[in-house]
This record gives C-alpha cells, structure tokens and sequence, in this order.
C-alpha cells in the first residue's frame, strides 16, 4: 500500500487556480451588494435581512453538494462537474444581478448567485483534500488562500479601477446602478469561467478505488480511533429544538422585538423537524441523504466540534464588515448617506479599494503564515492572526482621515487569510477519505450560522442601541475576533477513521 506521492509545485497551482475565479466572483458580491441595495432603496435596516439570502443557501447547498460529490464519478471526475455546472450558472447571475430593475429582483438573485457560488466552491476544498496528502495539504489550501487574495485584489477595486482609468460613471440616477460597477459584474463573469475551466481542464482526480487504496495507506501508517456510531433516532434532540424554536417566537410576539429575529426561531425549530424526519426514516430502514447527512453532523470528530466554534466567532465579524463598512465609512468618514451623491459614491468606490487591501495582504500572508505555524503551532498561529483582525475592526475607530483606513486592512488581511487556511488544514487530517466532501461541506455549517445570527440581530443592534450608527457593527466584530482566538487554543488535535 502506498500514501499519495507528493505532487509539485505547478500541479498544486493548477488545482487552486480555479479559486482565483471564484473569489473574484465572491469579492464582487461582498463589496458591490449592499450598495446595490441601498441604490435601489434599501433601508439601513433591511440591508441585513436582505443578505440572508448567502448565508441561508450555503447552509442548503454546501452540505448537499458535499455529500453528492462524495458519491459521485463521472468522465469529468468527482469534483470537477460541480466546478463546470457551478461556473456556468455563477457568470449568468454575474451578468444580470447588476441589472435588476426592483430591490426584490436584486435580492432574488443574491439567492441565485450565492447558491451558484456554493456549488462551485465547496468541492473545491475536498479536492485539496483528494489530491494532496496529509503533509501537503496546509500547501494546498495555502495556496487557495493566494488565489482568494489575488482574485479578490483585483475585484474589489474594479469599480474604482473602471472609474479612475477608463473614465467609467460611478453615478447614475437615483434607483440606476451605476455602469462602473455593472461592467465590472460583466468582467467578473468572464473571470470566474476562465479560471475554473482552466482547473477543470489541467488537473486529475483519483479514481474511488485509488483514493480508497491511499486512504487504507494513511490509515495503516497513522492509526486512528473510529467515529462514534450515529444514534438511533433524534425525537429527544428534535423535540427540544422545536421547543426553543417556538419559544423564540413567542418571546418575538410578546416583547414585540424585530421581526427579522423571527428567523432564529424559525431555524431552530426547522432543525428539529429535520431530526424528527431522520427518526422516522431511519425506523422505516431508510438510509436517505437526509439521514445519512444527520447521522454525519451528529458523529462529527471532536476536533471538528471544537474547529466549529473557533469558526463561529470567526465569521461574524467578516459578514458584519462585508455588510456594514459601506455604510460605515461613507456615514463616519465621509459625512454621508444620501447614494446619490458624489461623497457617497466616493466613499463606495474607496471601500472596495480597502476591500482589495485586505485581500492583497491576505495573499502575501498566506505566504508567511506557515512560517508562523512553524515558529508556533497551527493553534497559536491562527490565535495570533485574529487577534490581528480584531486591531483592525477596533481601528476604523480611531482612524478619522479615510485615506489612512488601508492601515487598518493589513491587520484584517492577515485574519483573512489565517481564516481560509488553518482551520481547513486542521479539519482536513481529522477526516476520513469517503467523507471529505460532506464534511467539508458540512463545516460550512459553522460559517454559515453567525452570517445569520448577523443577518437577524445586527440590524436591531445598530438601530436600536447605535442610532443607526454602522460603525458599530465594526466595533462588534472585533469582540467576536478576540474571542475566536481565545478559543483556538483550546483545540486539540485527533485524527478520526470513518
């Protein structure tokens, strides 16, 4: 039996290529909506529900994708036929989403377009996992890591970039997304296809049986303990999470609380008919992908479970500054927030200049990280960079002349990239091979689930405790930072045998 070879430095790239695509679609949704947004009418407040829609279809998807490409094999391979379906449908919505006429269009296709992206996306982090071994894989998603810089570099500051060198209008009329940004939405689609076909095109995927064969080698090479045997049925679980859930709503109607808090009750209680329905299923001996998914969530490594909550904290504050520093630095920078005007516009185009900041730092980081987790270890590592990430969100603060407010990007870009390496390279050694992809998928669970604890309550946290004040939100996710890196140190490090 042997372990997987080593592959080199070009293959590596080749397979990570595809990234920088989707990453400049990504960045392109992550600077460009809220304006979108707010251009064809959004309210401060309904900016977060709004949103919901990316967090909410990655929890759907990634899971789902996950466990079918799991199954999956075809002539294109595993994972690559997700890459092409998902290319495809992601630069249709590119096209049209910065031509949607009514915000409940533009909306709709934030559903649309974030689902695409998932589809694509999420095999990708299973394919590192496929193709490289467990040494190599804190390389490969390293290397993802420089892609999803240097993709969303350029991306970011496109509109700024059509504006300030190719004389492109970044005003239009009052409820007309202006045509700097709908050019760089067309760009945007070009991109993400060339480079994920390129992937698709130069790199080879193992057989099952191959990858089969290499994961018996790991396993013979480093014994592991097994993975706990799934329960017999989930009524106890699901029964209290359908209590919680209506609770929540009761608690909502009775004090009169936002409205948009009703989605939390509405989850939980969604969580515990979803068990309800596996019960049933596994008594019928019906092994469905709803079962086989439950049956996965609930005999998760332990190292997974602990990786969880580190990303939990993590991610909140990346949605709160993907969805509130427009609103933030154009209201406390720039004195603004009327959409119409020339500051207002400014400021937009500037966030997406700062939004490349962070991601060029982000890909020279990725490259230095691993000399940290050497100097250190990978928990110690990740501790230090968001504790970085939390100095920057904390800076937008004190910082008063925008033109200095890159400064503070470097500390956020460092975060970043921590973000989307070291968790994967820890989560990745914990997993079996015929589970990757649905685990993988699966961890976005724990991405996704402060994106709408964020979509749910910042909207009320800023209007009722801020004044409406967007700078705030910032503040926040600087706490959650300081908490994730509390936390990392706490993980320790198993590996587990499906």
């Amino acid at each position: 039996m042997q372990t997987k070879p080593n592959l080199g430095f070009w293959q590596i790239w080749n397979m990570c290529f595809g990234f920088f695509g989707i990453q400049f679609g990504f960045a392109l949704q992550n600077g460009n909506v809220s304006r979108i947004f707010q251009t064809l009418g959004a309210d401060m407040e309904q900016i977060p529900i709004l949103w919901i829609a990316a967090p909410l279809t990655g929890l759907l998807v990634q899971p789902i994708i996950g466990h079918f490409s799991d199954k999956t094999w075809t002539k294109l391979g595993r994972r690559r036929p997700f890459f092409l379906y998902g290319a495809l449908a992601t630069t249709a919505a590119l096209v049209i989403m910065p031509n949607s006429p009514t915000l409940w269009i533009a909306a709709g296709m934030l559903w649309i377009l974030d689902a695409a992206i998932n589809v694509t996306m999420e095999p990708f982090r299973a394919f590192v996992g496929d193709n490289l071994n467990k040494q190599q894989r804190p390389t490969g998603f390293a290397m993802q890591s420089f892609f999803i810089g240097v993709g969303a570099v350029v991306a970011s500051a496109l509109p700024w970039i059509m504006t300030n060198w190719f004389g492109v209008a970044n005003t239009a009329a009052e409820g007309m997304i202006p045509d700097s940004v709908v050019y760089s939405f067309y760009a945007g689609g070009v991109v993400l296809f060339l480079a994920v076909g390129w992937t698709i095109i130069s790199s080879k995927e193992y057989s099952p049986e191959q990858l089969a064969a290499f994961d018996a080698a790991e396993q013979a090479e480093h014994p592991c303990a097994p993975m706990a045997t799934p329960a017999q049925d989930y009524w106890r679980s699901g029964a209290a999470a359908v209590v919680i859930g209506v609770a929540a709503f009761a608690a909502v109607a009775f004090w009169q609380l936002d409205k948009q808090l009703y989605l939390l009750g509405a989850l939980v209680a969604a969580f515990g008919l979803l068990q309800w329905a596996a019960s049933w299923f596994k008594q019928q001996q019906n092994r469905n992908m709803l079962v086989q998914l439950t049956d996965d969530l609930f005999t998760m490594p332990k190292t997974m479970r602990q990786l969880a909550v580190v990303q939990f904290f993590s991610w909140f504050p990346l949605f709160a500054m993907w969805i509130y520093t427009t609103a933030a630095v154009t209201s406390y920078h720039y004195g603004t927030t009327d959409t119409t005007s020339v500051a207002y516009n400014n400021g937009a185009d500037w966030v997406g200049v700062l939004f490349a900041v962070y991601n060029g730092f982000a890909a020279i980081a990725a490259l230095l990280i691993p000399l940290l987790v050497k100097a250190t270890s990978t928990q110690k590592a990740h501790c230090i960079n968001l504790l970085f990430g939390a100095l920057g969100l904390f800076s937008f603060f004190l910082i008063k002349d925008p033109a200095l407010l890159w400064l503070p990007m470097i500390a956020i870009g460092i975060a970043w990239a921590s973000i989307l390496s070291l968790p994967y390279a820890l989560l990745s050694n914990c997993l079996p091979a015929h589970k990757m992809g649905v685990y993988m998928g699966m961890f976005n669970i724990f991405i996704v689930l402060p994106q709408l604890l964020a979509a749910a309550i910042l909207g009320s946290l800023v209007g009722y405790l801020f004044q409406g004040q967007a700078i705030y939100a910032l503040a926040i996710g600087g706490v959650s930072y300081v908490i994730a890196a509390l936390y990392v140190l706490r993980v320790k490090i198993e590996t587990v045998k499906g």
